[in-house]
């Protein structure tokens, strides 16, 4: 008696996903380990160029992407250019927003205009498109959101005010979309990265005092890669994640356990 089998676990055949600000790091990342589990992946970033070379490296891979060049700040852009994508892709089954920007300032001469600027990109622009796309979700009955946080959400950080405040904003977003997605069969959770060696840290990487410093707070003495937060991406995209929502899943070697 042969035993018919169903699809591989964690296989995201036949769905379409979309990563904001996914032309290198995080994003990028997480864009190609969508794609490897069988997904189409539409990437994201501001250059047409930068995403281009992301498409091509990736497409080199054997892996189907679709190139977005948009500015993901602009909310009317955004929406226009997704609504574009779903005609002529189909709907979108997984959205992970994590367009991002940082500014690094003392709270005490930390410009309002920086703060606004921040918070704009990292929590409202995500928030207006998430929500755009959730409602095509809600038709089709099924979605999964991802929201990129941060541990600097969970634990305070000097000079980084506006970032804190927006991913903690992101961790919020994603238990208060769950409670009112979750009848729709929508699952909505955020990552909360720990220190990356990605570019966006490049600066932090090259100080000697802070690795000191982090590594003395981090259990596994050392930096988290984009792989690792990818990973976790994967299985929150995935079918079998069905249970798992509003959840801040911290991906950072231990550093917000250990005192």
């Amino acid at each position: 008696m042969s035993i018919s089998k169903g699809p591989a676990r964690f296989s995201l055949d036949g769905q379409l996903a979309l990563v904001t600000g996914s032309s290198r790091g995080i994003g990028l990342a997480s864009a190609r380990a969508l794609a490897e589990q069988g997904a189409r992946v539409i990437i994201n970033g501001r250059s047409a160029q930068t995403v281009s070379q992301a498409a091509h490296t990736l497409r080199q891979a054997g892996l189907q992407i679709i190139e977005a060049p948009f500015d993901a700040a602009d909310i009317h852009q955004s929406i226009a250019t997704v609504d574009r994508l779903i005609q002529e892709h189909g709907p979108i089954q997984i959205f992970m927003a994590n367009a991002a920007m940082q500014h690094r300032e003392s709270l005490l001469t930390f410009p309002q205009e920086k703060f606004e600027e921040v918070l704009w990109l990292n929590l409202t622009a995500q928030w207006a498109l998430g929500r755009h796309l959730a409602t095509q979700m809600v038709q089709q009955q099924y979605g999964r959101v991802i929201v990129t946080g941060s541990v600097t959400g969970l634990q305070g950080r000097k000079d980084i005010s506006a970032y804190t405040v927006a991913k903690a904003g992101l961790h919020a977003l994603a238990r208060q979309w769950a409670v009112e997605l979750s009848p729709h069969h929508i699952t909505v959770n955020a990552v909360a990265p720990g220190y990356i060696a990605t570019e966006f840290n490049d600066a932090l990487q090259n100080d000697e005092q802070f690795n000191q410093w982090l590594f003395d707070r981090v259990p596994q003495q050392k930096w988290g890669s984009p792989d690792d937060i990818a990973n976790a991406v994967c299985y929150l995209a995935s079918r079998e994640a069905s249970f798992v929502t509003g959840q801040t899943l911290a991906v950072d070697g231990g550093f917000t356990i250990a005192l």
